[in-house]
């Protein structure tokens, strides 16, 4: 097998921004991604849908995946990230449909979903069956080019260390099915369960990595690179390497943030191989267990920061990163968006839907609405979400204008 790492100019970044449709009215998922892709293919005068690169099907025909193309800073990439949503907002409203995006829809049922009629995901679910069929997820994916192969490794092992970080930042999932999971993602322990997701095999040269695949293509496990559906990766063919481990956020402040984090790292990550330093890799199971710590607690958890068993609280870890990479921010330009990694860290997205739905439940049903209508107050968690999507890209429109 060939898996040439194709050439990137060293931390360039591109976002995917997965987001629901939902009705403006009741807050409940509605299939209609392929008539809001058809519509933004329209508007576009493209002849076929699939030759738009920055509005994409994904596995439930409620969800649009937003992709940019290449920046060289993160307000260039949440600008262009910001036009694109703003069209598709335009395009959903117009179908009663709204924006929504946190780590999972809060009572919808997942197997209920209709999948998305290609190949590809047709052949996944006959696969994985019952879990295949529970991928009611939403995430936002950042990759980081990297200038050198001999960089993908030590980097991904890098990126592994700060997982719990960028997980408990991000986690806005505590909700399933109409249930408070007691999780702050439950998006995490539900993606886990595909064959090939869940945290990566580290890897100390990229060699090891190519020959991985291999034997996972030549068993039967995966087709190709693309289905390694690793929580961070080595992307060959970008020439990138994809953290992936975050829940869905709603705005466009909080996935530049978590843009400059995760740039800031990878280049700081970068710059120290140069110098001929070295990564220390976590033993798995202590990143198995960050992994989990940070999916229960969120922003409460304790995580392990060293191999030696060294423990930290994530938040207090966090805010010394912050510290350390502010030269590296300045220097890529993107020391506003990293300074927001502050605001997310006062009330992430767990804790406001559960202040949301809480609110929500003291509030008596108003005249004419549905009395027996048990999930109503996870209504009011959808609204809040799509309604901070709207202001946000109101908002990043305004600026433009």
């Amino acid at each position: 097998m060939t898996l040439d790492f194709a050439h990137s100019d060293q931390s360039t970044l591109g976002i995917e921004w997965e987001l629901a449709l939902v009705d403006a009215a009741t807050g409940d998922l509605r299939a209609e991604a392929p008539q809001v892709i058809e519509a933004m293919a329209r508007a576009a005068g493209l002849e076929d849908a699939e030759d738009n690169p920055h509005v994409t099907a994904e596995l439930l025909e409620n969800t649009v995946e937003l992709v940019t193309g290449v920046h060289r800073t993160v307000d260039s990439a949440v600008t262009e990230l910001g036009a694109i949503a703003g069209d598709v907002l335009s395009a959903a409203e117009a179908r009663g449909l709204h924006l929504y995006c946190q780590g999972s829809h809060p009572f919808a049922e997942p197997y209920m979903q209709k999948v998305t009629d290609k190949e590809r995901y047709g052949r996944m679910v006959e696969l994985t069956q019952y879990w295949g069929r529970q991928m009611l997820i939403f995430g936002v994916h950042v990759h980081v080019g990297l200038d050198d192969v001999s960089k993908a490794m030590p980097v991904v092992n890098g990126l592994v260390n700060r997982f719990p970080h960028l997980l408990a930042l991000s986690a806005s999932s505590p909700f399933w099915a109409g249930l408070d999971t007691g999780y702050q993602s439950q998006r995490t322990l539900v993606f886990q369960q595909l064959p090939t997701a869940g945290l990566p095999f580290q890897f100390e040269e990229y060699d090891e990595f190519v020959a991985c695949v291999e034997d996972m293509v030549s068993s039967g496990m995966i087709e190709d690179a693309t289905e390694c559906r690793w929580d961070v990766r080595a992307v060959p063919r970008l020439g990138t390497v994809e953290m992936r481990v975050c829940d869905g956020m709603a705005t466009l402040e909080e996935i530049g943030a978590v843009a400059a984090l995760t740039q800031c790292l990878v280049h700081d990550l970068a710059a120290s191989l140069e110098r001929g330093g070295t990564v220390p890799v976590l033993p798995p199971w202590y990143s198995q267990e960050n992994k989990w710590r940070a999916a229960r607690y969120g922003m409460d958890a304790k995580v392990i920061i060293a191999p030696d068993g060294t423990k930290a609280p994530v938040g207090e870890h966090l805010s010394d990163e912050l510290d350390r990479l502010a030269p590296v921010a300045r220097e890529l330009g993107c020391e506003e968006q990293l300074a927001h990694v502050h605001t997310m860290m006062a009330e992430n997205a767990a804790h406001r839907q559960r202040r949301i739905e809480q609110e929500a439940s003291a509030v008596p049903p108003a005249e004419g609405q549905d009395q027996d209508d048990h999930v109503a107050p996870l209504r009011a968690v959808v609204r809040d979400a799509a309604a901070r999507t709207r202001r946000s890209l109101h908002a990043a429109q305004d600026r433009a204008d």
